[in-house]
């Protein structure tokens, strides 16, 4: 699993991704429907129509990550955005590691926790 800071963001493409895109595909979906830069260092998440693999782009630096989950067996728990007409759901990197760990996020509820903001 990917330490990250706490400075990136996580943003999770709404609906379903066409799988046989790569890194320019995914940079393009990131540039013109999520509306943002993909060279800006957050993680964006897609995921196919069957939700059962999930590709993640991030940039480090000198160059683009494309990392891609296949499960086997069983789908992800993909969460649906409180604002119906939202592009993206934003996550924390505990709430991916726990997607992708399996758990359904729509279930889960989060205590209230202090959160110092910057």
């Amino acid at each position: 699993m990917l330490t990250l800071p706490t400075s990136v963001r996580i943003y999770l493409a709404r609906g379903a991704t066409d799988m046989r895109k790569s890194i320019d595909g995914l940079s393009a979906i990131t540039q013109q429907v999520l509306e943002h830069d993909p060279v800006s260092g957050h993680l964006f998440v897609f995921c196919n129509g069957r939700r059962d693999r999930i590709k993640i782009l991030y940039w480090e630096r000198t160059g683009f990550w494309l990392l891609h989950k296949r499960l086997e067996r069983g789908t992800f728990a993909w969460p649906v955005p409180a604002d119906g007409d939202a592009k993206q759901i934003e996550l924390a990197a505990s709430d991916l590691a726990a997607l992708l760990g399996g758990l359904d996020l729509r279930d889960a509820k989060r205590r209230r926790w202090y959160s110092r903001t910057s």
